[in-house]
């Protein structure tokens, strides 16, 4: 029953266990098919599953981990995260006009995200209009003119918000952004503003594009793999079957994180009998348990050491790089004080893993948000590319930088041009192409966005999937800001919060997913995405729709685009949505790298996207050059009796979308509201384990102190001084304005926290300070006295 999925779980129901020592096995496999056929059933389940990530099928709607070539890939080429995913997409559960007719959004508001999740597939349009209390239907020709009269009404282009989630395909994020351009804005925010913008900007800075340089077979022939700030285990799970290829290669692998995660210490593959009745394969052959935000000056330490044990490669730096000595000057002057001080590592193991560098001949630098969402998050991303040049681990084979994407198709998005700030040389293409001059000043990034709907400059809000409210940070900012739009509407599969926090007219538009079969009048279509490693390939959804009253994303945009603009700018919209060859045709003539798009995506497994760095050693820096880059050591200095918390995922969910309560892994059933702590800080703080408490932040300059409530403490081996809680719980907690240097990227990962026993918001504040940061000179071994927030 639908209704078993509680509005807010009981914390009596809450129950610790051990964490687990691997990932996957038998259990992965049990859980995957349970959760299938509870919502799929027997003949759904098996449509879909056995077309997952196959060459001719469909591709996964969870992470982007790339696949193999495809004579290479299993009859099951999928992990259980990953059928959760399209379990969840192929519901035969509905949300239909009945279920919004009972509902108000007032009693929806007061339902839980995994309830919202389970209501399933949204089979008609709906608005909200001003003034209603519930959604109600409306049929697509007025929808579409609704919206088309809403755009039209604003006083200028800059008033309207167009945000874009990782899923959309390549074909409707061309066709997004084509038709924002259009209308006069590059207000395009994406999930990358959230997650790896700091790795784009990182990347383009010092190699001259923002993207991995390592394929598949990389990873699997690496000598020495770093996996730094992730966890693979849970949030891209298909990546411990190529990690267990790279060691039955030889490789060695270093886990960079500050939890032990099950599946950096074991895999049990389900697919071979070693995983199934044997111990499975052991992963990290070193774990160095990093204080949260302690990775830049980690690997500052590492480069001191490679310089004096001239661990380098002289050639590769000779020949590719710039800005070499001044780098070398720097790092020799590491002060280990400070170092120990920040990663709350010793010397000995920071040189243990660093003398696993000086062996290495071909190393692999893998990293996702645990290093991206931090404030020095650029510098950080820097500092392993200076790592990987010291020793000219760029343009060969088994070596590479690897930033491991969370969304499907979210390179994509932005490969096709889903930016604010897409280069001058896309925008000229837009403008051959089309024949009009698109806009050349930036746009609105997320936090950008919430500022300006903030303070009134925005006011229409159009969402290509995802669940803008839950993903941002500061809830209630967010909350606000989206509530006080004219217009909000979001193309959607099933309902969740964002379809809550409404403008005054609000409109929900379902489209057809990943899994989904997609006929236009020209027959039946196919769409292309991207993978973490710039592979492009086609995906054909297997099932049937769950309502006739769906249309593609591309159908959405383009009918939103003609009703509009009309016939501005003579773009054949029409011509587009009819049959989707007609996108690529123009995707092959505007996106670099996508020449004879048409035939090169349509060959099984696809094409690879050119990258200069690994395909020739060539970098498309201002210097032409791989440029080394110095950075002060910036780290967060958090003041007595408060932690340094970092948001995470539940084993049990997919960014926002929350399948169950159950983090296994981590030895957490039945609820969400926990927070990592360790034993002897639990103490110190005067809490014991099992406590209820309240987290409290604010930030420099706002009195307003930031809360989030019921949270129980539960003791985990875990840095001195670190925490950890699931998001999006604990994003309410993630001031605005507390960003990345250059990228802008919330910095979800270091949010500096206080403890309170729960229910004491109320009738006291507890003093709530901030921090400050180490400078660059490594002769500061104190802290100056906390000012604000970082």
């Amino acid at each position: 029953m639908l209704d078993d999925y509680r509005n807010d779980y009981d914390e009596n129901d809450l129950e610790i266990g051990d964490h687990k020592e691997a990932a996957a096995g038998v259990t992965g496999v049990a859980v995957a098919m349970k959760r299938s056929l509870e919502q799929m059933g027997l003949v759904r389940t098996a449509e879909s599953l056995l077309e997952l990530n196959q060459a001719e099928g469909f591709d996964c709607p969870s992470c982007a981990w790339p696949d193999p070539d495809p004579g290479h890939r299993k009859i099951a080429e999928f992990c259980e995260n990953g059928a959760k995913a399209v379990a969840e997409e192929g519901t035969r559960r509905r949300a239909d006009p009945e279920f919004f007719a009972k509902y108000s959004i007032a009693e929806l508001s007061q339902r839980s995200e995994l309830w919202l999740g389970k209501q399933g597939r949204i089979t008609h349009p709906m608005v909200k209009r001003p003034g209603a209390t519930h959604y109600t239907p409306i049929d697509w020709d007025e929808a579409f003119a609704l919206i088309g009269e809403k755009l039209r009404s604003l006083d200028s282009p800059e008033e309207a918000i167009f945000y874009t989630s990782g899923r959309a395909s390549n074909e409707a994020a061309f066709v997004y952004q084509l038709f924002a351009r259009a209308l006069g804005t590059n207000n395009l925010p994406d999930c990358s503003n959230m997650c790896h913008e700091s790795t784009s900007i990182a990347l383009q800075e010092s190699i001259g594009i923002g993207k991995a340089s390592v394929t598949l077979d990389d990873v699997h022939h690496a000598e020495l793999i770093v996996l730094q700030g992730q966890n693979p285990g849970t949030n891209h799970p298909r990546m411990l079957t190529a990690l267990e290829e790279a060691k039955r290669n030889g490789a060695k692998i270093i886990a960079i994180n500050p939890l032990r995660e099950a599946g950096l210490v074991n895999f049990r593959n389900p697919q071979t009998p070693r995983g199934v009745i044997g111990k499975g394969t052991d992963i990290a052959d070193l774990h160095l348990p990093v204080a949260v935000n302690g990775d830049l000056a980690l690997l500052q330490a590492f480069g001191s050491l490679l310089v004096e044990w001239d661990a380098l490669d002289h050639d590769f730096i000779r020949g590719y790089t710039r800005g070499f000595e001044e780098w070398a000057e720097h790092v020799r002057g590491v002060d280990w004080d400070v170092v120990v001080s920040a990663t709350g590592l010793s010397r000995q193991q920071i040189t243990e893993a660093a003398q696993m560098l000086r062996r290495s001949k071909a190393t692999v630098f893998c990293w996702a948000m645990g290093i991206t969402q931090h404030r020095n998050a650029v510098a950080t991303i820097k500092e392993i590319c200076n790592l990987a040049f010291a020793q000219g681990n760029i343009g060969k084979r088994g070596a590479g930088l690897m930033p491991v994407r969370g969304h499907s198709n979210v390179q994509g998005d932005r490969t096709m041009g889903i930016w604010e700030r897409a280069p001058q040389s896309f925008l000229d293409a837009i403008q051959k192409e089309f024949g009009f001059d698109p806009p050349r000043e930036y746009g609105y990034d997320t936090v950008d966005s919430i500022r300006a709907m903030r303070d009134g400059k925005a006011r229409f809000f159009l969402g290509l999937g995802g669940n803008f409210v839950q993903a941002a940070p500061d809830t209630a900012v967010t909350t606000e800001a989206m509530s006080r739009l004219d217009t909000t509407v979001h193309i959607s599969t099933k309902p969740n919060r964002s379809h809550l926090v409404c403008g005054e007219t609000a409109l929900i538009l379902p489209t057809l997913g990943r899994t989904d079969k997609d006929v236009q009048a020209s027959g039946p279509q196919f769409v292309s995405v991207e993978d973490t490693t710039c592979s492009v390939h086609a995906s054909r959804g297997p099932l049937k729709p769950p309502s006739k009253h769906l249309k593609s994303e591309v159908a959405i945009i383009t009918g939103i685009a003609e009703a509009t603009l009309g016939d501005r700018y003579g773009i054949d919209w029409t011509a587009m949505r009819d049959d989707y060859k007609n996108i690529r045709e123009h995707i092959s003539r505007v996106v670099p790298g996508c020449e004879s798009y048409e035939v090169n995506v349509r060959r099984p497994g696809g094409f690879i996207l050119p990258h200069p760095p690994r395909d020739s050693r060539t970098f498309q820096t201002e210097s032409g050059k791989a440029e080394f880059v110095v950075s002060p050591v910036e780290v967060v200095q958090v003041p007595p009796g408060h932690l340094l918390l970092q948001t995470l995922r539940s084993h049990d969910q997919f960014n926002t979308t929350v399948y169950g309560l159950s983090d296994r892994y981590r030895g957490i059933e039945g609820g969400r509201r926990v927070v990592f702590v360790h034993r002897e800080d639990i103490a110190a703080l005067g809490f014991d384990n099992g406590d209820m408490v309240d987290l409290f932040t604010r930030w420099d300059g706002d009195e307003r102190v930031r809360c989030a409530e019921q949270f129980r403490i539960v003791e985990y081996d875990l840095p001195r001084g670190s925490a950890a809680a699931y998001y999006p719980e604990t994003n309410a907690l993630v001031p605005l304005d507390s960003t990345a240097l250059q990228s802008n990227c919330p910095t979800y990962k270091s949010v500096v926290v206080s403890l309170a026993p729960a229910g004491t918001r109320d009738s006291s504040c507890p003093d709530v300070h901030g921090t400050q940061t180490v400078g660059s000179d490594w002769s500061h071994k104190t802290c100056p006295q906390p000012e604000h927030l970082s």
